[in-house]
């Protein structure tokens, strides 16, 4: 009987595995962003004084 052999690239799954960790912690700071200046990243309205850019400060 014949058993399956699984290999696995160990260096592949690392890799992977950052880039997923860090999309996933980029798209949870842009929401946590977005909700506490109240807008979306480079939106600018008049009721608020701040840019969500990073830029504070008196809007023009």
């Amino acid at each position: 009987m014949s058993e399956k052999i699984i290999q696995l690239n160990e260096e592949v799954i690392k890799v992977r595995l950052r880039e997923f960790v860090e999309e996933t912690l980029n798209e949870l700071l842009e929401v946590e962003a977005e909700k506490l200046a109240q807008a979306a990243r480079h939106e600018r309205n008049e009721q608020r004084q701040e840019y969500r850019s990073g830029h504070w400060g008196m809007s023009p």
